[in-house]
Formats: C-alpha cells, structure tokens, sequence
C-alpha cells in the first residue's frame, strides 16, 4: 500500500520499484487491487499461493463419508477408518485424519497431559478378571442416578438407571449385569462411595476392592465409558429416569455387539469374548 501511495502522489511504477526494491510490474499490479479496496485501508492482503484444486484429491463423497461417520458416533480417525473399511470405502488412514483435520472434526491431546502409570492395578488378563463399577450423577432438572459397569479386558459395558443409590440397589445392578454378562466377574473395583461401602463388600459373594483415596485413575476405563456414555448416548435426551433408561438400553446393546473399539483391535466387546480373530 505504501507504493500505491507514492503512484498517486505522481512517482512512476518503475520508480517506486527502484525505491522500494520491486519490480515494476507488481507494483501495477498493487495500484490495481488497491482500486478495488475501500479507501481507509491500510495494507493490501496477500493472496494465498495454495492450489485451489489437486489432480490426486479424495472424492467429495469419500470426504462426506468421513464427515458423515464421525458424526454419527463421534469417534476418532483410526475407527472411522476401519469403519469405512468394512463398508468397502477404500481410503488411507492419514486421509481421513486429513480430512477429519481439515473440517476441525479432530480432538487433539493436550501436550501437558501424561499417561498414569496403572502398574499398581490388578492385571485384566481375561473377561471378568477386573471389573470396575460407578455411579453417574444427575441432578438437573430431577436428581437420579446411573450406574455403570465395565470390564477392563473386553470392554464389555452395562449400565441402569436408579432414584436413588445404597447399598440394596448396588447389589441388585450388580447382579443384572452379572446375570446378562457372558462372563463371570472375578473382581470388581469401585471408588469409596457410600453405595460401595462394606454392606456391598459383604454381601456381593465376589472379591471386591476400593481404588486409592481421590485417585480416579484407578478407574480409568469406567470413567471413559461414562465420558463416552453421555457423549454418544445422553447428550440429546432429555435428562428424565424413563428416557435415560430407554436410550441407555439401545445404545448398550450397539456398544456391546456392533461398536468397534480401537483398544480391542477393531473389535466388539462380543467379538473379544468370543475370541473371533
């Protein structure tokens, strides 16, 4: 802008380009776009010199596709890929990172968080060797309750909503879940809440521990799947006992036969069970 000003104040092009070290002919071509801005400008912005288009560019419907699967489940890039995969889409994994990138679709990991060491924690070494238990609170508009279970080696989930928590209705969740579970539990963990208390310890008939004082990490897997829970299942539904349950009972039954989960190696909880290669 600085040498549209000299050429209005009377210099020739070839003259502001030996002042200010450009060629002439982009100095006209500065005078032109200048006459197309507002007056009060103060800079003239400078064009990008990406490509518009690319010979090698992804189809607009595999890029929909990508779009339209993340959306659906809202899962990360390697899962969507797989997902894909499965229904004949061929494309490669960074594309669709790419693209999932590009439209801001993408859940990047803080750089100042670190992974938990867990090597104090019992090994899951098959279904049921550890399984971990819950409670989600909900206290608007209504207050209830959600109890959760999840089994660290499969990722096999069950989840139920309850008015209220103690020790009676812990036991009861505990044994629906074990009665639909296609496992045995072998171990459960919990945090120190008042419905996990020794009442439960006592009377649940399974070996039960605690997690360490104000150590959520401890269970670590359970409360992914109640992040995941609300995220995929709850986030739209209305926050009422009834429509919880109803929602909660079909998205299980997806979770746990049709969901794949990138921990098992793009398998289902019933497929890790089973041990479906």
């Amino acid at each position: 802008m600085q040498a549209v000003r000299l050429i209005q104040q009377g210099w020739s092009a070839r003259k502001v380009g030996r002042y200010l070290g450009f060629h002439h002919t982009a100095v006209m071509k500065w005078v032109r776009k200048a006459s197309l801005m507002p007056r009060q400008k103060h800079t003239i912005p400078t064009q990008s010199s990406r490509p518009k288009s690319h010979p090698l560019a992804l189809d607009q419907n595999i890029v929909q596709a990508i779009i339209d699967e993340r959306a659906k489940h809202h899962r990360c890039a390697e899962v969507v890929h797989a997902t894909l995969k499965q229904k004949g889409t061929e494309v490669s994994l960074s594309s669709v990172k790419r693209t999932l990138e590009r439209h801001n679709l993408l859940n990047k990991r803080s750089p100042w968080k670190h992974r938990h060491d867990s090597t104090s924690r019992p090994e899951a070494v098959k279904p049921g060797s550890l399984v971990e238990v819950d409670t989600i609170h909900i206290w608007l508009p209504e207050r209830f309750y959600v109890y959760t279970l999840l089994d660290v080696y499969s990722r096999w989930a069950y989840a139920l909503v309850s008015l209220h928590i103690n020790t009676r209705n812990t036991l009861r969740f505990v044994r629906l879940a074990q009665s639909v579970s296609p496992f045995s539990f072998k171990m459960l963990q919990s945090d120190h809440g008042q419905e996990f208390g020794n009442g439960f310890t006592q009377r649940i008939g399974a070996p039960h521990r605690h997690t360490r004082v104000r150590t959520p990490n401890d269970n670590a897997h359970l409360e992914r799947f109640n992040r995941t829970l609300q995220d995929e299942c709850l986030r739209y539904i209305q926050p009422k006992p009834q429509r919880y349950q109803k929602a909660i009972t079909e998205y299980l039954d997806y979770y746990n036969n049709e969901r794949l989960h990138l921990s098992l190696n793009f398998k289902t909880p019933r497929e890790w069970c089973q041990g479906i290669d």
